[in-house]
């Protein structure tokens, strides 16, 4: 599903990333932890085609596809058709309606909106937020928020989910409604995780833990 090779990146003299290697098969919920300032958040979006590496003798290749080669058109399309992303603060639009913000990827896809907003309402009820299609976020609580930004995560049927803190603005009933989430989703619907987290509980239930420390993987 995912293989890197030698990820290294670059903020004009801050060296983040030194050498990354790492091999995530499909179906696996991974966890990434560590220290603040360790790397997990940028080697999160460079795995998630958010961020491009900085050295040419590294590798990414995404279900078969090397991302290195695609141009900034092909990768958003690539990115909009293959991943979803969950971040901590959900980033929902707030002039929209629950409904309305799920549907926004599918949009992007060109997906007709009869099928987006069938498809999107049907995985609201299925995180039970049927009550909530028509609540913008300042109506929602945290919990329901984040569930909204899964749903959008999910509408175009990503092989990959990236998260990073997803849980980490949610009290804990609801950080450990969301955990359990996760495994539900890739048990239905068979997506791989890959999880930046400091919360150890997420990060010890996942099938691999991964720890950065100075830009590397641990061995």
């Amino acid at each position: 599903m995912i293989k890197a090779k030698n990820i290294h990146k670059y903020y004009e003299d801050l060296q983040v990333l030194r050498g990354v290697n790492v091999h995530i098969k499909k179906g696996e919920i991974v966890s990434i932890v560590g220290a603040s300032g360790a790397g997990k958040t940028t080697l999160l979006q460079i795995l998630g085609t958010l961020d491009r590496i900085s050295n040419s003798n590294g590798s990414l290749i995404i279900n078969g596809k090397d991302i290195n080669i695609l141009n900034e058109k092909k990768l958003a399309q690539f990115r909009n058709e293959h991943i979803g992303f969950i971040f901590q603060f959900h980033q929902l639009l707030p002039e929209f309606t629950a409904l309305e913000n799920v549907c926004i990827p599918a949009f992007i896809k060109k997906t007709p909106k009869a099928t987006a907003e069938k498809r999107a309402k049907e995985l609201l009820d299925f995180l039970g937020l049927s009550h909530r299609y028509n609540h913008k976020p300042n109506e929602l609580s945290g919990g329901e928020q984040q569930r909204v930004a899964v749903a959008r995560a999910l509408i175009n049927n990503p092989e990959l989910i990236f998260a990073d803190e997803p849980s980490g603005n949610l009290d804990s009933e609801s950080a450990e409604n969301l955990h359990q989430l996760f495994f539900k989703l890739r048990d239905q619907f068979g997506q791989t995780f890959v999880i930046v987290t400091h919360n150890e509980e997420l990060a010890n239930l996942a099938d691999r833990k991964l720890t950065m420390v100075d830009g590397k993987i641990q061995e």
